[in-house]
């Protein structure tokens, strides 16, 4: 049962650093959108092709916006931070009991 216990640490590890790596791509951009900086920049390019896809759909379903700020990057940090504590969490507790 090691095996399966030190597979499931290696998922949580991985998508912890999955997870905390999109968040700073989310502080990142957030930064640039409020810079207005060139889109044709490539790591502004990277940016926003990683991020929008998930913002649209938030947009989508919770149209968000507090006087002229779209609210989109927050909820999906937020989600990003819940899925981070709540799931990897999960995961490292599963790992230590089934050990």
């Amino acid at each position: 049962m090691f095996l399966v216990a030190n597979l499931l640490v290696a998922v949580a590890q991985v998508l912890d650093y999955v997870l905390w790596a999109y968040i700073w791509i989310i502080i990142a951009r957030v930064v640039v959108s409020w810079a207005k900086a060139d889109q044709n920049i490539p790591v502004v390019r990277f940016l926003y092709t990683a991020t929008e896809p998930v913002f649209d759909r938030v947009r989508q379903r919770l149209p968000l916006t507090a006087a002229g700020f779209d609210l989109a990057p927050i909820v999906v940090w937020i989600a990003a931070v819940f899925l981070q504590r709540f799931v990897v969490h999960t995961l490292y507790d599963l790992a230590n009991t089934i050990r």
